[in-house]
């Protein structure tokens, strides 16, 4: 039977009237029993995920990205886990703010809801299907799933155990869409869908991520890459400095809140880059450096203009020595990608500056770029990253997922 996808967010468009509609008590029982479900089918989810490692190897995937997609025992539990810490967020749906007294006596506030029907376009990692699924539940959205084809018998065992519960509870499965159809095309379809569709959130590379941009007639959470920076002013105390710079480039390379681009005041560079130098030896981080920095540093390549628009992703960075504080902001403005940027300094006048002129969706102080992240922020899971400015900014949690009306109360006010 041929997949259609226009039937298919239709009917998401009609689950998520019910789902906008469920109460608090009632979304947390959905997705503890959907949790539950997914630990006591622990050895199907895995059965079927050896079919994609097995094909993965046939495809010829890295290994880094066989590891992305492989579910062991613990990591099913992490993937309930994860929803269970979803239950334990507060709901946004429902809260009114900012109720003021106009002089008339109308009261007028701005309430949270739904943003209605949710498309995710994703690779690899199959927890993104759970955990995408129990956000949207969570902040009362219908949800359509588009996995990876190297995915695909793990996302639908995933989608079985989602379904088994919430038809258990006597609800529209279509509030939860895994889209079987792993063609290029049904993207294309889907992306046209705006009648039925309100946002798309791409998840992947960033080739993905702009086929998705250019192609949407719906509008796109845009995360395209993650070019963050650390910048060490004169003021920063080298400790910390040269800690925050292995934590942000080695502790995890693949994850787009690592460091890709180090910059250095030149009038601390003598002190800290040695430093530096031997620090990132130990992970054999390969340095692409400004002719002013090349010599700290061992089989370092002069860098180029492509490497401080690089997103290395890996065990690499570009570094440049600065010649003032400004010139670090204008480094940073031309090169950003609007995802995360990092100031070591002592000086809060400097500090505060940084946060002022660098208008990033994360701005950090003394502290690793590995922490812009949903979970370190506070916010518990997250769906994405936005670089673009609507209608999040940032990792985005369960209130990224809604929006707000207005909702006024009066006694019988007439407008003159």
């Amino acid at each position: 039977m041929t997949f259609n996808i226009e039937n298919s967010a239709k009917q998401a468009r009609i689950a998520s009237r019910q789902v906008a509609q469920l109460n608090t008590n009632q979304k947390n029982k959905l997705l503890l029993l959907i949790a539950a479900a997914i630990e006591s089918n622990s050895a199907t989810i895995i059965s079927e995920n050896a079919k994609d490692i097995d094909a993965g190897r046939a495809k010829g995937l890295t290994e880094a990205m066989l590891d992305r997609l492989l579910l062991t025992p613990d990591r099913v539990t992490d993937i309930a886990s994860a929803i269970k810490e979803i239950v334990a967020l507060p709901d946004p749906v429902g809260e009114v703010a900012n109720l003021t007294l106009r002089p008339n006596g109308l009261q007028v506030g701005k309430m949270r809801i739904p943003l209605g029907v949710i498309a995710m376009i994703y690779e690899a990692r199959p927890n993104v299907t759970a955990e995408s699924a129990a956000l949207c539940i969570k902040s009362g959205n219908a949800v359509i799933l588009r996995g990876g084809s190297e995915a695909i018998h793990s996302n639908v065992a995933l989608a079985n155990c989602l379904h088994q519960v919430i038809r258990m509870e006597g609800l529209d499965p279509n509030m939860v869409t895994v889209i079987p159809d792993t063609s290029r095309t049904v993207i294309e379809q889907l992306l046209k869908q705006r009648e039925s569709i309100d946002l798309v959130i791409p998840r992947g590379g960033e080739g993905l991520i702009r086929y998705v941009t250019e192609h949407s007639q719906i509008p796109v959470i845009q995360h395209f890459k993650g070019v963050c920076h650390l910048f060490i002013d004169k003021f920063a105390d080298i400790n910390k400095a040269v800690n925050i710079l292995v934590n942000g480039k080695t502790q995890r390379p693949s994850a787009c809140n690592s460091l890709e681009t180090l910059l250095v005041h030149k009038d601390i560079a003598d002190t800290f880059l040695p430093l530096a130098a031997k620090a990132l030896l130990p992970a054999q981080v390969k340095v692409h450096a400004c002719e002013q920095s090349i010599n700290y540093f061992d089989d370092a390549s002069l860098a180029t203009t492509d490497d401080f628009n690089a997103e290395y992703l890996n065990q690499e960075i570009a570094v440049k020595i600065v010649s003032g504080f400004n010139k670090a902001i204008g480094h940073i403005n031309e090169f950003t990608s609007d995802h995360t940027e990092v100031i070591v300094s002592q000086d809060t006048s400097r500090t505060q500056a940084f946060i002022r002129q660098i208008n990033s969706s994360v701005v950090m102080v003394n502290a690793s770029s590995r922490f812009s992240d949903g979970g370190q922020l506070g916010l518990g899971s997250e769906i994405g990253i936005s670089t673009s400015k609507l209608h999040a900014y940032g990792p985005m949690g369960l209130s990224s997922l809604t929006t707000e009306k207005f909702v006024v109360y009066g006694d019988g006010q007439i407008r003159d």
